[in-house]
């Protein structure tokens, strides 16, 4: 008893000292005349530390108390003017920010006024030296958000020799398959780059989902298994076919199942692994390399023969002159929009597009898929004194899939005298489902870091996220993110 109080008082002092030492600052901007949010702004409260606002122009940090002076932090945002802020006019309240007008041809002034081919031959040469290759840390928040909606889902029964396969099982399944679904995944953490190297250490990670939509697919799955092996035999195979085209398939995975189950279950006391670390990091190697990339799909400042540029004027984003400049696709070129180029050393800090045609289009006896929608904004952030990298992106791809063709499953067993066709069961799909994939990423803290820090980093592949049936503001409480919106503010799993 007499250890329990001292212990108590030092929890408490530990507590006092927390709240005495940080605090958290959330605020709305909008525009002063529409007041409307201005999405994707900029609040600047360090001299590498910031963070952006969300779609709605939401935003939200932790600060140490002390950290920052009263007069230090900044909101800019492309087409308003530039204002400083104390804490207190920040915190819980609504920030007007006037609109401000683009500054046009004649303001600023130049040794030689380029042309717009001579300044984009400039950012192409330039593009090796302009952005960082050393080794980095970044402190970031990524939010992923999923939507899919099936328009269309037509099974026609056929024919089946199996009883349990009928009509009713593929209207049950028909039944069971959810037509739209919505799946965020939110996380904090710190990404190390080296190169084409990179960890990730995940701080904490969220996922908000429908379970009974994952559980009504597992329910399926186990009756589907259940009934093959009822009525197929260990040494069949199946042979799927779709039009003139089969595939083979070994059943010997469905019955030995229960086996590999029992070898797994000595292993249940062992850290296991799964894939939440690495698709994450994909996503993130995917987000960095979008500039970049052999297979970058935006080629605005690698190809310039594909595009047409015109010079709109300049403006100043981030404290730094810029070139405005406008394309729009030459022949088969996929985009349009704006570059956002240093004046100075020629470097693109800000990338505004959207796609003009589809992507990707491919028809093929059923088959169909169609990548149609492709629109953001990418941000660069000096690095240093001579280099820039990732600030700020959001993107949403939008993506349109199709089945349109008859299928058959066939089990043939080799082994059995007379024909070798046991079972078979034939189905017509007309399926079209649309999925849209939307990638906020921002980063809040970025630094250098010695390359053997870098390889000495052992990451943790057992971390998962925490699965939250409905918004919970609580989960983030103390640490700095991007603001949800209304949708993710109000989503809930109905029943739990």
């Amino acid at each position: 008893m007499s250890l329990l109080k001292p212990l108590l008082t030092f929890c408490l002092f530990l507590v006092l000292c927390h709240s005495l030492t940080a605090q958290t600052v959330s605020s709305k901007l909008v525009d002063a005349k529409t007041q409307k949010g201005i999405p994707y702004a900029t609040i600047q409260y360090g001299e590498h530390q910031g963070v952006i606002t969300n779609e709605e122009g939401r935003f939200s940090f932790v600060i140490d108390e002390g950290a920052v002076s009263l007069d230090s932090i900044y909101i800019t945002s492309m087409g308003y003017e530039k204002r400083g802020f104390t804490l207190q006019q920040l915190q819980d309240s609504i920030i007007p920010i006037n609109p401000k007008a683009i500054e046009l041809s004649g303001v600023c002034l130049f040794d030689k006024e380029l042309s717009v081919d001579e300044i984009m031959e400039r950012v192409e040469e330039r593009l090796p030296y302009n952005y960082n290759k050393e080794p980095l840390k970044q402190r970031f928040f990524l939010r992923q958000s999923s939507f899919n909606t099936m328009q269309r889902l037509d099974i026609e029964f056929k024919k089946s020799t199996i009883e349990e396969l009928n009509k009713k099982l593929i209207d049950s399944i028909i039944t069971i398959l959810p037509k739209s679904a919505s799946y965020y995944t939110e996380t904090l953490g710190d990404y190390y780059k080296n190169g084409e190297e990179n960890k990730l250490e995940i701080i904490k990670a969220a996922e908000l989902y429908d379970k009974s939509n994952e559980g009504s697919m597992e329910a399926l799955s186990d009756k589907m298994e259940a009934i093959f092996k009822a009525n197929v035999k260990p040494d069949s195979y199946l042979k799927i076919k779709s039009g003139i085209f089969g595939e083979k398939v070994q059943l010997d995975s469905i019955f030995d199942a229960e086996e590999d189950a029992e070898a797994l279950e000595e292993e249940f006391d062992k850290p296991k692994k799964n894939d939440f670390l690495s698709n994450r990091k994909y996503v993130l190697k995917e987000i960095h390399s979008q500039f970049f990339g052999k297979k970058s799909k935006l080629d605005v400042a690698k190809k310039l023969n594909r595009y047409e540029y015109e010079l709109l004027g300049y403006s100043e984003l981030e404290n730094q002159g810029v070139y405005v400049i406008g394309f729009v696709p030459k022949g088969g070129a996929d985009f349009k929009g704006q570059l956002f180029i240093n004046i100075e050393d020629f470097a693109i800090i800000r990338m505004d597009y959207e796609n003009v045609k589809p992507l990707r289009s491919i028809k093929l006896l059923g088959f169909s898929y169609r990548e149609q929608k492709y629109t953001g904004s990418t941000v660069f952030s000096k690095h240093g004194k001579n280099t820039y990298d990732l600030k700020f992106m959001n993107l949403t791809f939008g993506r349109k899939m199709g089945v349109d063709r008859p299928l058959k499953v066939i089990e043939k067993n080799k082994y059995v005298k007379g024909r070798r066709k046991q079972n078979e069961l034939s189905l017509a799909l007309d399926i079209i489902n649309y999925n849209t994939e939307k990638f906020e990423f921002v980063v809040f803290d970025s630094n250098a870091v010695p390359k053997t820090n870098f390889e000495a980093l052992e990451e943790d592949e057992t971390v998962k996220a925490t699965y939250l049936s409905s918004y919970n503001p609580e989960f983030w409480k103390g640490y700095t993110i991007m603001e949800p919106n209304k949708a993710i503010r109000e989503f809930v799993v109905e029943g739990e």
